[in-house]
């Protein structure tokens, strides 16, 4: 897809492999963010149960291509184009798990920042390195790295644009796990595939009501939760999941994902 900078592979086990393959440092170049806006509306459109985004091994994403870098009027597009294809991404209607393997810097931090959770190989290093260019982060980083790790450190890490490693990482909230390099990609196909195979319109519902109340008051994050609550229970999945508990006890449910 996309001159095959950006590979989707559809696995039999319901998981959705979404693999950046830009060369040996995984540009976000206009075309791999093209690729990634077209691939997450397919992912949207037409779900899996799950989603993991992994790219190089040494090189998770590289930031954006610097080539393509020009004055105002060239940035207004980079910055809009990769935050349509981010939000795209962040709004796949699936738990999508980021697998990262070494760098993920600037638009390659920012990728891993849109998706639900964060897998690190214990190499693994994150930074928002743009202010060594004299810019800022543009891909979403100044607002998804604050939400997850506070405003604080996001603006000690945007403004030093130092790298953090994948042990900070875990530490601060920016990753959710650490595996050695080596078991990477297992662990996030596992985690995948387990949640492909439960209730995935319920894991919707949940994802959408945590997203949606991140950016408004509690008391309508709570009206928020409750209209998903009362939609979950229109689902075949409910009425599975609540059988099987009755006579079978809890975790043995067989979901169909409807």
């Amino acid at each position: 897809m996309s001159d095959d900078v950006v590979l989707l592979e559809r696995r039999d086990d319901g998981v959705a492999v979404v693999t950046l393959a830009n060369g040996k440092v995984n540009a976000l170049s206009g075309a791999v963010v093209a690729a990634i806006h077209t691939i997450a509306d397919d992912l949207t459109a037409d779900p899996p149960g799950a989603v993991v985004v992994t790219g190089g091994e040494r090189i998770f994403a590289a930031g954006a291509d610097i080539s393509e870098f020009g004055g105002p009027d060239e940035a207004v597009g980079i910055t809009e184009r990769i935050h349509l294809a981010l939000d795209a991404l962040a709004a796949v209607p699936r738990f999508v798990i980021a697998a990262v393997s070494g760098y993920a810097l600037g638009g390659g931090c920012e990728l891993a920042l849109a998706c639900d959770y964060r897998i690190a190989g214990d190499r693994a290093v994150f930074g928002q390195p743009e202010i060594l260019l004299g810019t800022i982060p543009g891909g979403g980083g100044t607002q998804r790295l604050a939400r997850l790790v506070g405003p604080s450190r996001a603006k000690e890490i945007c403004i030093t644009g130092r790298q953090v490693k994948a042990e900070e990482a875990l530490r601060i909230g920016l990753a959710d796990e650490i595996v050695a390099g080596d078991e990477l990609h297992e662990r996030a196909l596992a985690l995948a595939a387990e949640c492909a195979q439960g209730a995935v319109l319920a894991q919707a519902f949940a994802k959408q009501a945590i997203d949606d109340g991140l950016s408004t008051s509690l008391a309508d994050g709570l009206r928020i939760e409750r209209e998903a609550f009362v939609e979950s229970f229109r689902t075949n999945d409910s009425q599975v999941g609540v059988k099987s508990f009755l006579e079978n006890g809890p975790g043995k449910a067989q979901f169909t994902g409807t």
